[in-house]
């Protein structure tokens, strides 16, 4: 009858031990948890300079800019993915999130069209640009372009804004590549 005894006795230590351990983890889990009501302020438009790695996340976001002030209309599509109609406000954005693939293949074209703009196309994301560390361009997770502004030259109404705010990648349409 003792060894009864003691092998319930040392089953219900363990499940003491076994509960309080539990609930230790789940006070140390619970206290690295933010559960405020405080609202995190968005990350100033950009491109930061990583994501190089295979299967890399990519946030491609697009900011109207058109000079006359019009509704922007986008239609993004890739191989594997069609993104639908966007229309973005002036002065407005609209992203959309990604994976590079395997291959290291994707791309992803978009067409433009406002009031008074016309009919544009531009590759919007190609590995060889933007995700390349020997490219031309810094290789971005976050690819923020701003749209319909002519720069410089009077001819470049596609930019992609590095990180800083400052630097800009300025591009032309891709309208001859169809």
């Amino acid at each position: 009858m003792i060894y009864i005894t003691m092998a319930f006795s040392n089953k219900l230590h363990c499940i003491s031990v076994f509960i309080i351990i539990s609930f230790l983890t789940l006070i140390l889990f619970a206290s690295g948890l933010d559960v405020s009501n405080n609202v995190a302020p968005a990350p100033a438009p950009g491109s930061d300079h990583d994501g190089v790695l295979p299967l890399a996340p990519k946030h491609v976001v697009i900011h109207n800019i058109v000079e006359n002030g019009e509704v922007l209309n986008v239609h993004c599509k890739s191989s594997e993915d069609d993104l639908g109609l966007q229309h973005i406000p002036w002065d407005k954005y609209w992203s959309f999130r990604f994976h590079v693939n395997i291959w290291k293949t994707t791309k992803f074209r978009c067409h433009f069209t406002w009031y008074g703009g016309g009919s544009h196309y531009f590759n919007i994301f190609t590995v060889a640009r933007d995700d390349t560390p020997s490219g031309k361009t810094p290789v971005c997770r976050e690819c923020t372009w701003e749209v319909g502004k002519e720069w410089k030259d009077g001819k470049t109404p596609m930019c992609r804004v590095d990180g800083d705010g400052r630097t800009r990648y300025c591009f032309e349409w891709d309208d001859d590549s169809l």
